[in-house]
């Protein structure tokens, strides 16, 4: 026997609050071409426009939703709904899982979506030589096939309780297509117009979109480096929007003002001091842990966010269902850290090169932790790179001692679960106790089993988590309908209407 679901209730234990202007709405009928330009501002732009050769934050941002869909579509309110599938059934044993595919959607290229497109964008994102960040998650798929063109069957090698959350990172392209590092054949409501490097990157209404059109005439995404001047742009009436305000010593000239709507949503943005595990002396616990403790990450926070934001103490946000406050794990005490580096055979400290990236905020906070830890005799050479090179260097080539690095997604505990993650943390405990909770038959038994891995990972002290980020969308009092909660960094234009 199966188990049947159907439209757009598949929910899963996430359930985040939604505030401010409230969640992405749904394309509007009647709107599209006639309607008004939306201009966004961002500080990510993408290093190229797949998903799956190190297109990074920016990418996710500009087209997770926009121009690629998935089978499934995780909502600004964090739920997982049936988007490009109808429905699913999935076996007895959850080893199994028959989706149909929706009719009528074409890509942006004319081309009708089949099964075997699906069976492609799948299998691409768990290929060899894919970078998706999802691809360790993908392990699982043991097969997929496609035996008529609206139907694809995926087969497990063991239960996956997050398959259909998973699945809604696997954005589904066109098995034709060429190079999508610079162009794209999605099946989103808007197609690529324009991408000029370094400034904009404009999205059109697709004419051919399955469902009810945009609510606005199109989107252009504007790219700055710094926070000041995407403020300023906001201020001249440049951008209508800013999808995550990085700069809180501004919102001053937001708040209270009329022309303006300033809504603080829910993060899942996580900073990272990450350490390379792999390599002395941040192979050794009680070293990291040292680390941790000498950094006062509340003064950090304040310094950075002037009260925004929260501390965390571990990978996981308190909006993920397994979440536990693990602040005092390793608590700032620098008298304890000149304890832990003595133990540790440190005693005198000892030296690293910090890389981090050349973008808002990670020079100033690594101008703190440098200072913060000179403290207990760690001398910190710091080295600022582009996002290009971090990619390369640090995720790619695992050369770096330890950066910073901000995490955009939510349940990405698990990440601590692969030793071959950039960072390099292996416990094999924590490992088992991820591969359990993916296998788990219920949702309390695979939130028992992730506690546990996070309250360890805590106590090695795999990374340091500086922050959790606030986030806080700017925009024009003439717009609504965008999303607030910034959940992995999506930003759904498909809703926002001005006027």
């Amino acid at each position: 026997m199966t188990r049947k679901f159907a439209g757009v209730a598949v929910a899963l234990a996430l359930a985040l609050a939604a505030c401010g202007s409230g969640p992405a709405a749904a394309p509007q009928e009647g709107a599209g071409s006639g309607a008004a330009t939306i201009e966004i501002g961002s500080l990510y732009e993408p290093q190229n426009l797949d998903n799956t050769a190190g297109g990074g934050q920016g990418v996710t941002e500009t087209f997770n939703g926009n121009v690629y869909e998935g089978l499934y579509r995780l909502t600004d309110a964090g739920k997982v709904e049936n988007l490009l599938a109808e429905s699913q059934e999935v076996s007895d044993d959850g080893l199994t899982y028959t989706v149909k595919l929706r009719q009528g959607v074409t890509f942006h290229s004319g081309k009708a979506l089949t099964a075997a497109d699906v069976k492609h964008s799948i299998e691409r994102v768990s290929a060899e030589d894919s970078q998706s960040a999802r691809k360790s998650q993908l392990q699982v798929i043991k097969s997929v096939t496609a035996p008529d063109e609206r139907t694809v069957v995926v087969k497990l090698s063991s239960r996956s309780i997050s398959l259909l959350y998973n699945l809604s990172y696997v954005w589904i392209v066109n098995a034709g297509a060429k190079d999508l590092t610079t162009g794209e054949d999605g099946t989103g409501p808007y197609q690529l117009g324009s991408w000029k490097r370094g400034s904009t990157l404009s999205l059109e209404p697709f004419p051919g979109y399955w469902g009810p059109k945009p609510a606005n005439g199109g989107v252009v995404f504007h790219y700055f480096t710094e926070a000041t001047a995407l403020n300023n742009a906001l201020i001249t009436g440049a951008v209508d929007v800013v999808t995550s305000e990085q700069s809180p010593d501004a919102l001053a000239q937001f708040t209270g003002n009329p022309d303006y709507k300033v809504a603080e949503g829910h993060s899942t943005t996580k900073l990272l001091l990450a350490f390379n595990d792999r390599k002395a002396p941040f192979d050794q616990p009680l070293v990291r842990k040292a680390v941790s403790s000498a950094i006062d990450d509340a003064k950090l926070l304040e310094s950075i966010w002037a009260g925004h934001g929260s501390l965390i103490g571990s990978m996981v946000p308190p909006t993920d269902p397994w979440y536990e406050d693990l602040t005092k794990v390793n608590p700032y005490d620098v008298e304890l850290a000149k304890k832990q580096l003595a133990e540790a055979g440190y005693a005198g400290g000892f030296r690293f090169t910090l890389d981090t990236p050349n973008y808002d905020p990670h020079p100033t906070v690594a101008t703190f932790v440098k200072s913060e830890l000179a403290k207990v005799g760690i001398t910190v050479d710091i080295n600022v790179i582009t996002a290009d090179e971090w990619y390369s260097k640090v995720f790619k080539k695992r050369d770096f001692a330890a950066t910073l690095q901000e995490h955009v997604n939510d349940r990405d505990v698990v990440w601590y679960g692969n030793p071959d993650f950039y960072w390099g943390y292996d416990n094999k405990q924590v490992t088992d106790w991820v591969e359990q909770a993916e296998r788990a038959k219920t949702a309390e038994e695979q939130t028992e089993l992730l506690k546990k891995a996070n309250r360890q990972i805590a106590e090695d002290a795999a990374s340091d988590w500086l922050y959790l980020y606030p986030q806080i969308v700017v925009a024009s009092s003439k717009l609504s309908g965008y999303p607030v909660n910034g959940l992995n960094s999506q930003f759904y234009a498909y809703g926002i209407k001005k006027g």
